[in-house]
């Protein structure tokens, strides 16, 4: 691939500079203890590599959406956690007297600067914010693609301001994405789930033009089999999108792209834990049933699929996978990509929350090619748009 952007190996000596790292330490708490420390973790290559290029690294991020500065929202909460992570010491920053506190560092420490949604001009990209927060470095990195879809101080003004690279964690997510559908290798199939058709009409509109198979599983595979004329019973399904949804199906048809809807379902009369399950055709769904899942022979079907496929993008599960047994088709068709990727024969990158933990789930998070822990960033890439976050790296 023809890189557009700067990496860490294009930073020269960086001994005694002060380098802005924009990462993502967002992470869930509760009772003052990170519950998932994923996004901590994919910090550390170019953390620890900053530092041990004899950087003073200072680490930029948010925690949560604050109305104004409060310790609730505070990141000197995330420190020790970190410290724990890093396996180093990390010292923290406020913004009171932050110039003063920053220039007592020295290279090779780290630090994490307070919450940068206290100051009110982060998100609205304010001259002045990003002139301060510039004073404070002199590189700039942004790592974090999860936040790349938000055109803040930290995440873009930053990058017109200072001298601006990838770090390394950005660079792979970039990579990974442009093998996943900027430059992939043919056929390419797409997996696209979740509960409602209304939030994925511009990642399925865009992927249609993209992918050579797009295969439709959750609560928005029964919104386009009701456009086809299959009565879904009770099931979860945007009626008034059937419309929108036969448009798709046409659309995809012109662009020579196979729509795969299940055509076997496990069904139930009430959403809840293992209750009382039938699997049977897609036009034998009762009126007091639900579809939860996709059924055995489809997800074979789709495994198939699979197997004569060089790439695969995936965002969403197959079915309601929270809730055993309706976990059965992701699980199984999760495992199937996994088998494939370790082969050598497919090239696999999932994104969006509950992708990763119904990955995780099967555990075969690990065996994908590139699995993203961004959420809103990764919808917005398989949707077609520009990142503002990205597009500032670009040279």
């Amino acid at each position: 691939m023809a890189r557009n952007f700067k990496t860490l190996d294009d930073m020269g000596d960086v001994t005694g500079k002060r380098v802005l790292v924009r990462e993502d330490l967002n992470v869930p708490m509760a009772d003052g203890q990170v519950t998932d420390d994923t996004r901590l973790r994919a910090t550390l290559q170019t953390v620890t590599e900053l530092a041990d290029r004899g950087a003073i690294v200072l680490i930029l991020a948010h925690f949560g959406r604050p109305k104004a500065p409060t310790p609730e929202f505070s990141l000197a909460q995330i420190v020790k956690p970190y410290e724990t992570v890093l396996g180093r010491p990390v010292r923290y920053v406020d913004w009171e007297g932050d110039a003063a506190n920053v220039a007592t560092l020295q290279p090779g420490d780290i630090a994490v600067l307070e919450n940068t949604r206290f100051f009110g001009g982060e998100e609205k990209n304010d001259p002045t914010t990003i002139e301060r927060f510039a004073k404070l470095g002199d590189l700039f990195v942004n790592d974090a693609f999860s936040a790349a879809h938000r055109a803040h101080v930290s995440t873009e003004g930053l990058a017109h301001e200072l001298p601006a690279f990838a770090g390394r964690q950005m660079e792979a997510e970039l990579d990974a994405l442009d093998k996943a559908l900027g430059n992939p290798e043919h056929p390419v199939a797409a997996v696209v789930g979740g509960a409602k058709v209304s939030s994925k009409l511009d990642v399925l509109r865009h992927l249609v033009e993209k992918v050579d198979h797009l295969i439709i599983g959750g609560g928005m595979a029964n919104t386009f089999l009701a456009a086809r004329g299959v009565n879904v019973g009770k099931s979860l399904c945007e009626h008034d999108l059937t419309g929108t949804a036969e448009e798709i199906l046409d659309a995809a048809e012109k662009a020579n792209c196979t729509v795969h809807l299940p055509y076997d379902v496990v069904v139930a009369k009430e959403f809840k834990a293992n209750p009382a399950t039938r699997t049977v055709n897609v036009h034998e769904v009762a009126e007091d049933e639900m579809i939860l899942d996709i059924g055995p022979a489809a997800t074979e079907a789709l495994g198939d699929v699979l197997k004569n496929c060089r790439t695969l993008v995936w965002n969403g599960p197959l079915g309601a996978f929270e809730t055993p047994p309706f976990d059965a088709a992701t699980v199984a068709l999760a495992k199937t990509a996994a088998a494939l990727t370790k082969e050598g024969s497919l090239v696999s990158v999932a994104g969006g929350g509950d992708t990763v933990a119904a990955l995780n789930q099967a555990g075969v998070a690990d065996d994908f090619t590139f699995v993203s822990t961004a959420g809103g960033a990764f919808l917005e890439w398989m949707e077609g748009k520009e990142l503002p976050g990205v597009a500032a790296l670009t040279c």
